[in-house]
């Protein structure tokens, strides 16, 4: 790391210049921090269990020829006590990297330590938080950034489509040259109190992995921390926040007092695309909105990110201008394609109830039956969330449509697995709507296949698993 110094964070300092090891290098959080690090001249290597189990090989192949050394995960990849042992404060101390790196005397930091020190470091920072929409918005402002010429680097959990090319064919992370920095970051864990962001975003505030009033106090303090919020009035939770900012510029579609706006009655939408007259009402200014992905929630993630780059210093028409050529995120009501007879398949990383609502409601928009495939996304979420997911499916969903479920994610570890996806289906079926748990995937993919008619719309949703994007083709291919 030659031109960033890590210092206020954390994160010790003497980590500048020391070799680090990712442990979990594929994850979501993990591949685009070791990409951005390896861009900047560190020397990176990294192991995961995925990698072991022969999953994703491309990805890892990619990563391979990006000059970053991958070991399997047994210990053997960590060789010096001046290597960083990048790893997740939940990873088991029998994991043989961190056994190693504990026996070596490896400085130890965490995903949110390291990326809140590069972050922080930044002129000027730009942190997308909420429960729900972190990922796309983060596409979109950094999208707007990059078009507005300030070569930012983005830090994102997706692929963005926009920055795909044959050599970067994992684009969840883009390391540029210029002084802003864009980032989701994470109350999940609540290592959102690590960033002090110029330009804190808040879309929403709900129940996911917190209570509410854990929430409440995160995100009140991560708008505090910044120089300029950007908060959703149309979500009453955030908008409560809004005194904890110091100064704020407030965005909605719904909302008529919020800065920058919708006209009413102005939202034209359609299976794949919408447009509408955007207000900026401190000028009364308005301007033509068009977006290439459906749903209203997406409507509101663009006011989220044009609200972000304004309070950056970007003109509204530019950042307006800037989302027509925006193509949307990897597995983010991603549409794989439509077979012969028009059935549509939807690849969606919809896995906790507002994602979930969110991706059923634009596919319930249009005509069609829904087979809605869902994988929890481990036994934990569902244990806390289930009961409130079968609320949402039964009611976003019409009687004929049906959902489909296989057992959660397990990668291995201790875990309780008390409450699983029989439960689920038991509980949708309870309130009325049609639901099968079937253990295998691949044995769901059978019956998805089976029971798929004309124009049926198929939505493979979950997390945490890379090859359900593979799965999704799959069902694709077979109805082709």
């Amino acid at each position: 790391m030659t031109d960033t110094p890590i210092s206020p964070s954390p994160v010790p300092q003497d980590l500048t210049g020391r070799p680090f090891f990712f442990c979990g290098i594929g994850g979501s959080g993990m591949l685009p921090l070791a990409c951005i690090l390896n861009a900047r001249g560190a020397k990176i290597a990294g192991s995961d269990r995925s990698r072991d189990q022969r999953r994703s090989a491309e990805k890892f192949a990619w990563l391979e020829a990006q000059g970053i050394e991958l070991f399997p995960q047994d210990g053997s990849g960590i060789t010096s006590g001046d290597q960083v042992l990048v790893a997740s404060a939940a990873i088991e101390d029998t994991v043989p990297e961190v056994a190693r790196a504990k026996e070596l005397g490896c400085l130890r930091a965490s995903r949110a330590e390291l990326l809140s020190a590069l972050f922080n470091a930044a002129p000027t920072s730009i942190a997308i938080g909420g429960t729900s929409g972190k990922s796309t918005v983060t596409g979109m402002t950094g999208w707007i950034m990059e078009r507005a010429g300030t070569d930012p680097t983005i830090m994102n959990g997706a692929v963005m489509k926009n920055f795909v090319a044959p050599d970067v064919p994992f684009a969840s992370a883009r390391a540029g040259r210029g002084q802003v920095f864009v980032s989701e970051v994470d109350e999940s864990d609540g290592s959102i109190a690590l960033y002090h962001p110029s330009v804190a975003v808040l879309l929403n505030v709900t129940l996911d992995h917190k209570s509410m009033d854990e929430l409440r106090v995160l995100f009140g303090d991560f708008l505090a921390a910044a120089d300029v919020a950007a908060v959703n009035a149309d979500d009453a939770e955030a908008l409560a926040l809004l005194p904890r900012a110091k100064q704020a510029l407030t965005f909605g579609i719904e909302q008529e007092k919020a800065q920058i706006g919708i006209v009413p009655d102005s939202i034209a939408d359609g299976p794949t695309r919408q447009a509408a007259t955007l207000i900026d009402r401190h000028d009364g200014n308005e301007y033509p909105l068009v977006l290439n992905i459906p749903g209203r929630h997406n409507l509101s993630n663009a006011l989220a990110a044009i609200a972000a780059c304004v309070a950056a210093g970007v003109a509204v028409g530019d950042a307006v201008a800037a989302l027509a050529s925006f193509t949307g995120l990897a597995r983010r009501f991603d549409i794989v394609g439509t077979s012969p007879s028009g059935i549509a398949v939807i690849d969606d990383f919809g896995h906790n109830p507002d994602k979930v609502r969110a991706t059923l409601r634009t596919l319930r928009s249009h005509p069609g039956r829904v087979i809605a495939f869902f994988q929890p996304h481990g036994f934990g979420p569902l244990k806390q969330m289930g009961r409130e997911l079968a609320h949402v499916f039964a009611e976003e969903l019409e009687a004929d449509d049906r959902v489909i479920l296989c057992d959660p994610v397990y990668f291995g570890g201790t875990v309780d697995k008390s409450v699983g996806s029989t439960d689920l289906a038991g509980w949708i079926a309870d309130a009325g709507k049609q639901a099968e748990h079937i253990p295998s995937r691949e044995d769901c993919g059978d019956r998805i296949v089976e029971i798929a008619e004309a124009r049926d719309r198929i939505v493979v949703m979950g997390a945490r698993d890379d090859t359900l994007s593979t799965f999704a083709k799959g069902i694709l291919d077979r109805l082709a």
